[in-house]
């Protein structure tokens, strides 16, 4: 390693300390555990990170075990060669403790054989001593971040198991479970199309990420804003299994005000990595006034995905999807919303009509629905595709969506003119 400029010692009493700073207003600071023998060098990496993270201090591999068993630490920064307990033994036991530590290890003797101890044990980098003030920031940052996505990513794991505990805990007797089974058909439905992406980022993950001991730089960024979104995707799982669990308990769902175009946002980044897009064209377009509607936002999420989904695999050949919005000022005229050769209208007497409402439609260019499919198509379980492709129960879904929402679906279609499925929703501008 080429030599590096050293950081002035700073001189202060005392064999071991714990300096604790005051966490910001948005989020508490990460802690940062600094174990070195030698005074100097521990105050000098006081110096450097004292403004970017809680500080704990020792001076002895003992001193540093006390604080590990009794404080949150994120990373650690170890000096190997110490009286008593070295820094790669020191590493080891802290491993033990809490795997999820990042530890950086500093040494003034480096050998093949500590580097190969250290990286053993789980160390996740290892810099020479006298450090250079730019590497040991880099590094402590890359710890950080490194501890930051395994945090995520243990958390994921306990909200999972927390929701199969909870599943578990809510089974309903065999008589019951029959006389419902359409409703586990379609929580199964539902979460499969948040599973099919969340295995999509796991797969672009495990290609970036490879046999690589290290992961920083624009590696690092698609790592994290891939496991973002998959966070985002386990949410949305525990969501619309917890929505199914309070409608067989038949607790009353609250729902909420939600804006369009954010729903319309996270549509978008799902459908990125959904296979059903393949060679087809989609196209998901934002509102020019950006509406709220008071319908959670899971189920308009459903509601979106299952539609496009459905439009996505109208034929097997390339063709175009489209996603529209728009604010209508006036209320719905029904004359024009009734039952024909190539139109189907869901919810009708439950549609609460308004001088502003929310219309999103969902179109595709591909071949059309013949007027025999086109009377059935929201009929439980009746479906088009082969078998092992589908289900019959997205429309379904989406029909008791909708009507939930106190809205109105409109599928109008013609053999050879494409389809579009309107929804209308009772909306008001977004403040």
């Amino acid at each position: 390693m080429p030599a590096t400029t050293p950081f002035p010692a700073a001189t202060m009493a005392g064999a071991f300390a714990a300096l604790t700073t005051p966490p910001s207003d948005s989020e508490p600071r990460r802690t940062l555990l600094i174990v070195d023998d030698e005074e100097g060098p521990r105050q000098s990496l006081r110096v450097i990170f004292r403004e970017e993270y809680r500080l704990l201090l020792a001076s002895s591999g003992e001193a540093a075990l006390e604080l590990v068993n009794s404080e949150q630490v994120d990373a650690a920064v170890l000096d190997i060669r110490m009286e008593g307990m070295n820094g790669v033994e020191l590493l080891g036991r802290i491993k033990q403790i809490d795997p999820g530590i990042e530890v950086v290890m500093l040494t003034a003797f480096e050998t093949i054989d500590t580097i190969r101890q250290a990286l053993r044990h789980g160390a996740c980098d290892y810099l020479n001593k006298p450090f250079d003030i730019h590497q040991i920031r880099a590094a402590v940052a890359n710890a950080m971040e490194r501890r930051s996505l395994n945090v995520a990513i243990r958390q994921n794991n306990h909200q999972l198991d927390v929701l199969q505990q909870e599943l578990e805990n809510q089974r309903l007797q065999e008589e019951i479970i029959r006389s419902r089974g359409d409703i586990y058909a379609s929580i199964i439905h539902d979460i499969n199309g948040p599973l099919t992406i969340i295995s999509g980022f796991i797969q672009v993950i495990n290609r970036r990420i490879g046999d690589t001991q290290q992961v920083e730089g624009e590696s690092l960024d698609i790592v994290k804003d891939r496991l973002n979104r998959i966070t985002r995707q386990v949410t949305s799982c525990i969501d619309i299994s917890r929505r199914y669990l309070s409608f067989l308990r038949q607790d009353p769902m609250e729902r909420s005000k939600v804006g369009v175009n954010q729903i319309l946002a996270d549509l978008g980044e799902l459908l990125k990595v959904h296979p059903s897009v393949g060679r087809n064209q989609l196209g998901v377009h934002q509102l020019v006034e950006d509406v709220t509607v008071e319908i959670n936002g899971t189920d308009l999420i459903q509601i979106l995905l299952n539609l496009t989904i459905n439009a996505l695999q109208a034929v097997d050949t390339p063709h175009e999807v489209a996603i529209t919005g728009a604010l209508q000022r006036r209320p719905l005229d029904m004359s024009l919303m009734r039952d024909g050769p190539h139109d189907r209208v869901i919810n009708p007497t439950g549609f609460k009509n308004g001088d502003q409402l929310l219309v999103l439609a969902v179109r595709d260019d591909g071949p059309g629905i013949p007027e025999t499919v086109l009377t059935r198509m929201f009929e439980p379980y009746f479906t088009t595709k082969p078998a092992g492709k589908g289900n019959g129960l997205g429309l379904t879904i989406v029909k008791r969506l909708v009507s939930e929402a106190n809205g109105l679906l409109h599928l109008s279609s013609r053999e050879g003119g494409g389809t579009t499925f309107t929804i209308y929703l009772p909306a008001e501008p977004r403040v």
